[in-house]
Protein backbone atom coordinates (compact mmCIF):
# COMPACT_ATOMS: atom_id res chain seq x y z
CA UNK A 1 0.00 0.00 0.00
CA UNK A 2 1.07 3.57 -0.60
CA UNK A 3 2.70 5.69 2.07
CA UNK A 4 0.81 8.56 3.68
CA UNK A 5 0.28 10.96 0.79
CA UNK A 6 -3.32 11.20 -0.29
CA UNK A 7 -2.35 11.24 -3.95
CA UNK A 8 -0.28 8.07 -3.53
CA UNK A 9 -3.16 6.31 -1.77
CA UNK A 10 -5.57 7.36 -4.52
CA UNK A 11 -3.13 6.24 -7.22
CA UNK A 12 -2.86 2.83 -5.54
CA UNK A 13 -6.68 2.53 -5.49
CA UNK A 14 -6.91 3.48 -9.15
CA UNK A 15 -4.21 0.98 -10.08
CA UNK A 16 -6.12 -1.84 -8.41
CA UNK A 17 -9.34 -0.90 -10.21
CA UNK A 18 -7.58 -0.72 -13.59
CA UNK A 19 -5.77 -3.99 -12.95
CA UNK A 20 -9.04 -5.76 -12.18
CA UNK A 21 -10.76 -4.32 -15.27
CA UNK A 22 -7.83 -5.11 -17.58
CA UNK A 23 -7.56 -8.64 -16.25
CA UNK A 24 -11.23 -9.39 -16.93
CA UNK A 25 -11.09 -7.86 -20.42
CA UNK A 26 -7.97 -9.83 -21.37
CA UNK A 27 -9.44 -13.04 -19.98
CA UNK A 28 -12.52 -12.51 -22.15
CA UNK A 29 -10.37 -11.82 -25.23
CA UNK A 30 -8.30 -14.96 -24.66
CA UNK A 31 -11.49 -17.03 -24.38
CA UNK A 32 -12.68 -15.81 -27.77
CA UNK A 33 -9.26 -16.50 -29.29
CA UNK A 34 -9.37 -20.04 -27.91
CA UNK A 35 -12.76 -20.55 -29.57
CA UNK A 36 -11.32 -19.57 -32.95
CA UNK A 37 -8.26 -21.79 -32.51
CA UNK A 38 -10.44 -24.71 -31.40
CA UNK A 39 -12.68 -24.39 -34.43
CA UNK A 40 -9.66 -24.23 -36.74
CA UNK A 41 -8.15 -27.27 -35.07
CA UNK A 42 -11.40 -29.23 -35.53
CA UNK A 43 -11.67 -28.13 -39.21
CA UNK A 44 -15.02 -26.38 -38.65
CA UNK A 45 -14.93 -23.61 -41.24
CA UNK A 46 -18.27 -21.90 -40.58
CA UNK A 47 -17.81 -22.00 -36.82
CA UNK A 48 -14.28 -20.63 -37.19
CA UNK A 49 -15.51 -17.69 -39.29
CA UNK A 50 -18.24 -16.86 -36.78
CA UNK A 51 -15.80 -17.13 -33.89
CA UNK A 52 -13.32 -14.92 -35.75
CA UNK A 53 -15.96 -12.23 -36.14
CA UNK A 54 -16.69 -12.31 -32.40
CA UNK A 55 -13.00 -12.38 -31.46
CA UNK A 56 -12.27 -9.41 -33.73
CA UNK A 57 -15.02 -7.44 -32.05
CA UNK A 58 -13.71 -8.28 -28.57
CA UNK A 59 -10.16 -7.34 -29.53
CA UNK A 60 -11.28 -3.96 -30.85
CA UNK A 61 -13.31 -3.37 -27.67
CA UNK A 62 -10.18 -4.08 -25.62
CA UNK A 63 -8.36 -1.43 -27.67
CA UNK A 64 -11.06 1.17 -27.01
CA UNK A 65 -10.90 0.42 -23.28
CA UNK A 66 -7.14 0.97 -23.34
CA UNK A 67 -6.27 -2.58 -22.35
CA UNK A 68 -4.51 -3.50 -25.60
CA UNK A 69 -2.49 -1.42 -28.02
CA UNK A 70 -4.13 -1.17 -31.43
CA UNK A 71 -1.14 -2.71 -33.23
CA UNK A 72 -1.21 -5.69 -30.89
CA UNK A 73 -4.91 -6.25 -31.54
CA UNK A 74 -4.39 -5.89 -35.28
CA UNK A 75 -1.57 -8.42 -35.20
CA UNK A 76 -3.71 -10.93 -33.29
CA UNK A 77 -6.64 -10.43 -35.68
CA UNK A 78 -4.34 -10.89 -38.66
CA UNK A 79 -2.91 -14.13 -37.31
CA UNK A 80 -6.34 -15.51 -36.49
CA UNK A 81 -7.69 -14.52 -39.90
CA UNK A 82 -4.80 -16.21 -41.69
CA UNK A 83 -5.48 -19.44 -39.76
CA UNK A 84 -9.17 -19.31 -40.67
CA UNK A 85 -8.39 -18.50 -44.31
CA UNK A 86 -5.96 -21.40 -44.68
CA UNK A 87 -8.70 -23.64 -43.32
CA UNK A 88 -11.21 -22.48 -45.93
CA UNK A 89 -8.77 -22.96 -48.83
CA UNK A 90 -8.12 -26.60 -48.00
Amino acid sequence: MANRHHSAIKAARQTLKRQERNRSILRRVRTFIKKVNGAVKDNKGDEAKASLREATSELHKAVTKGTLHRNTASRWVSRLASRVNTLSTK
